[in-house]
């Protein structure tokens, strides 16, 4: 009885963050007539406020994985995945990922860049430690693989190149203006260091998931330093190099799991 009601807490207060995230989606975007992400912050979001902030249109997959997220409450929400291991493991850290999802919207709205920084970088932590947990038991058919395992990854692949881009936004609002003149040598310094974080994490979770995104996000940082403003084109070279190489590194992931896999039987 007492890990039934603990599962039902569970289940409840999945369903409670995602509301709130949604909402809070709502409200942080300017959706109530607030002010929009871009022009938050005195621009520091926007898709010129860094060398590292990806092009407007990276930000659509925000949608995927809102409906991906959205999918993911109603399905740990049935019946069946009450007593699901995975999801007494890894379910209220992926509740906690939406709250804090849906707070660095009201942060970025109401409070202060540095606060940005720090809730999002928290969002990450908590988003690295659902994968971790998510990789530990393997997913029982194809919807839990999509639904958690897809979800998960894409959410956590995203937030890594938004991270880079929210933490380069908000040194290049501090940093003194000189600066500025070795921008560029630091965009590769740190796009370096994604490839080896995002390709040692595909090798190592054998997940693709973390690796699209990411390098969905990478691939509108070379659109945006090649058709707007900061103009970079050595940024927009190596960002799409290391987009190519992060998706070759999410493959090879999937190729050395199904090789496990195989040899295990």
């Amino acid at each position: 009885m007492e890990s039934r009601m603990q599962d039902i807490s569970r289940q409840t207060a999945t369903i409670a963050a995602a509301v709130f995230m949604l909402i809070a989606a709502a409200v942080g975007s300017g959706a109530f007539g607030g002010t929009s992400v871009s022009e938050l912050q005195d621009g520091a979001l926007s898709a010129s406020g860094s060398y590292l902030a990806p092009a407007g249109p990276a930000f659509s997959i925000w949608s995927l994985i809102y409906i991906g997220l959205i999918a993911y409450t109603v399905w740990q929400a049935l019946p069946a995945q009450r007593a699901n291991d995975r999801q007494r493991a890894a379910g209220w850290w992926i509740a906690a990922t939406m709250v804090l999802n849906g707070l660095w919207l009201v942060t970025a709205q109401f409070l202060t860049l540095p606060l940005t920084v720090l809730m999002i970088a928290v969002l990450l932590a908590t988003l690295a430690r659902v994968i971790l947990l998510l990789n530990r038991r393997p997913a029982r058919g194809w919807a839990e693989r999509i639904v958690v395992d897809g979800t998960n990854g894409l959410h956590f692949g995203w937030v890594t190149i938004a991270t880079v881009a929210n933490i380069t936004a908000w040194l290049t609002q501090v940093a003194p203006a000189d600066w500025a003149d070795a921008a560029e040598v630091w965009a590769v310094v740190v796009l370096v260091a994604v490839l080896v974080i995002g390709a040692a994490s595909a090798l190592l979770t054998m997940r693709i998931a973390p690796s699209l995104a990411t390098a969905w996000g990478l691939a509108w940082v070379a659109v945006g330093r090649t058709t707007g403003e900061p103009d970079s084109a050595v940024t927009a070279v190596v960002a799409g190099i290391v987009a190519a190489l992060l998706v070759v590194a999410g493959v090879l992931g999937v190729l050395r799991r199904r090789a496990l896999q195989s040899t295990s039987r």
